[in-house]
């Protein structure tokens, strides 16, 4: 009877058998029926020195040896941090270890072993040389989704298809780094900041003094939660030379987006007419309160509060986060009207065509689901 087993599974046999384990148990752990164990403990001599594994792991990461120690440690019912002090790994290293391969019930420290070889091989073939699944990343990034949307929407659409899954780290570094070919360097452009590489920036921008302000800090507690839909939170986007403007309004339960088109200027007068005009399209439900900054547009709150019965907050001075939602779909908003775009320009059709194209795109936040399709579940 010849055993077909490498010199790595027969001295892992070994130990493990010396280690407590039955021939059944020797067997699951190597990858061998329990008669080929019983039949190497027979016929084979054992050799006492350690194993000697041509295929040898980086440095910090788990050997064979330690996925056997994983193994017994498992078997005997040890505590993870237990079984990690003993190999000298965190606690957290081995619990991905154990998970990674089964948990405690399946772990078997020779197939672990062999899927880390065969995710260390490379080169390996990139995600995105799949002709179908490069067409639909291509597709949705010309349609101005982020890499993040684009990941998680395919999971959606394909939750039993993993081939069709990418991530989008995987999207970012198609895009950014040098030599890899699967999507074309343009397409970054598509990206919301355009750049063809990743950089921190920040601006913070300084305005006037509001009389009448109701501060954030009076806001109901309904509204920080998002339970409740029909809090708005609202800001201007500026155009070439600040001379023109186009309104935001984002809903912060399903981040709905209403745009306000400004023909006549951007002063307070103009703002509120826009605003009045935009929020009393809504159903009553959906009308309940808005969030700005303290822009002097906004001068004329009281005035649109008595006429709407919507009160309007003012956030602290520059503290951007208090309209986080706003701020992000602002940010989606310059992939259509780019910093330096005259947009005076663009008409009422044209913005409630943009307004169209962001609220039919996945959120993450919304767990891939698109501003439209939230709010239509909401309504219902």
């Amino acid at each position: 009877m010849v055993v077909q087993l490498s010199p790595e599974q027969r001295r892992l046999a070994w130990r493990l058998r010396a280690g407590g384990l039955s021939l059944r148990e020797v067997g699951l752990q190597v990858g061998c029926s329990h008669e080929h164990v019983r039949w190497l403990m027979a016929h084979s001599r054992r050799r006492h020195q350690r194993a000697v594994d041509p295929w040898l792991p980086r440095t910090g990461r788990l050997t064979l040896s330690d996925r056997e120690e994983i193994s017994l440690g498992v078997h005997a019912g040890q505590p993870l941090r237990v079984i990690a002090a003993r190999i000298g790994k965190s606690c957290c290293t081995v619990s991905r270890e154990v998970a990674a391969n089964g948990g405690r019930v399946h772990y078997r420290a020779w197939a672990a072993h062999q899927r880390a070889r065969e995710q260390a091989r490379r080169p390996k073939t990139p995600k995105l040389a799949d002709p179908r699944l490069a067409a639909m990343v291509e597709r949705d990034l010309r349609a101005w989704w982020s890499p993040v949307q684009i990941a998680g929407r395919l999971r959606q659409q394909f939750p039993c298809d993993p081939m069709m899954w990418v991530s989008h780290e995987t999207i970012y570094q198609a895009l950014f780094v040098q030599g890899r070919g699967e999507l074309r360097r343009e397409l970054a452009r598509c990206l919301r900041t355009g750049r063809v590489k990743r950089r921190a920036q920040g601006q913070v921008q300084t305005r006037g003094r509001i009389p009448g302000m109701v501060m954030i800090s009076e806001r109901p507690a309904e509204i920080a939660d998002r339970a409740v839909p029909g809090h708005w939170e609202g800001d201007l986007v500026f155009g070439k030379n600040a001379h023109s403007a186009v309104g935001t309004l984002v809903e912060r339960s399903t981040r709905y987006l209403l745009l306000l088109h400004l023909p006549d200027g951007k002063d307070a007068p103009a703002v509120e007419h826009a605003m009045r005009a935009a929020i009393t399209t809504l159903p009553e439900q959906l009308r309940r309160s808005i969030t700005w900054d303290q822009g002097k547009e906004m001068s004329n709150h009281a005035k649109f509060t008595v006429a709407t019965g919507i009160p309007v907050y003012f956030c602290d001075p520059h503290s951007p986060w208090q309209r986080g939602s706003n701020e992000n779909t602002n940010g989606l908003l310059r992939q259509y009207l780019p910093r330096g775009t005259d947009i005076a320009g663009h008409s009422a059709q044209d913005l409630a065509a943009i307004a169209a194209s962001l609220n039919g795109r996945p959120r993450k936040t919304l767990g891939f689901m698109t501003p439209s399709e939230k709010l239509a579940e909401l309504l219902r």
